[in-house]
């Protein structure tokens, strides 16, 4: 084969691989650098999934995930909400996982705080972080894994996945933008701008 069929076959190789890793980071088997199993995680299964970090679990009742804030989809539905919701929906309902509960067990709402993990070991915390579909957010003293999700949150950012990517525009009337990805001349306002700073408890939000 000739040097000039060489290099278009090469670049087509390389830019059909660069596809396969963005879509596996995205992926349902996306695999993820983030905190392994516990040995004290306990068994359970899913038995509702409320939205993207609320789910129901069996024994515990409601839980929120620690470590992370999905997009709304309840009351004024957000960028890459419903993206979001449906991700934890294929990944968790009606599945087997392990959980750990954090620091401080409860929110203020009475839900039970815990990490995550699939049944093939990985955090799903820390996969919506990587997929895009979640910001991080400390709220101490549950705050262990907080570098891991920085990191995989900065990643997920630079590569423009999920709600670090634009909007939509158009594709669901009313939804508006996470103030980390609005940009001028998008139609779609922050959440800053439609309800004023978010309220949060001895925490940070990133």
């Amino acid at each position: 084969m000739t040097r000039r069929r060489l290099i278009p076959l090469a670049l087509l190789v390389l830019a059909l691989g660069a596809g396969y890793v963005s879509g596996r980071l995205q992926g349902d088997d996306a695999s993820v650098d983030g905190p392994a199993l516990p040995a004290d995680a306990r068994p359970t299964t899913v038995t509702r999934v409320v939205d993207g970090d609320t789910v129901v679990l069996a024994g515990p009742g409601k839980v929120r995930l620690i470590g992370v804030d999905t997009p709304e989809v309840y009351g004024g539905r957000e960028c890459f909400g419903p993206e979001a919701s449906d991700y934890a929906k294929r990944m968790l309902d009606g599945r087997r996982v392990s959980y750990t509960v954090g620091r401080e067990a409860r929110d203020r709402y009475g839900r039970l705080l815990a990490y995550v993990w699939l049944e093939d070991g990985r955090s799903f915390n820390a996969l919506l972080v990587a997929g895009g579909y979640a910001r991080t957010l400390t709220i101490r003293p549950n705050d262990i894994y907080e570098r891991d999700f920085a990191r995989l949150a900065r990643s997920a950012r630079d590569r423009g996945h999920g709600l670090w990517g634009p909007c939509k525009e158009g594709a669901n009337s009313g939804i508006f933008c996470p103030a980390t990805v609005d940009r001028p001349g998008e139609r779609c306002m922050s959440d800053r701008q439609r309800h004023g700073p978010r309220r949060k408890e001895r925490g940070r939000e990133v």
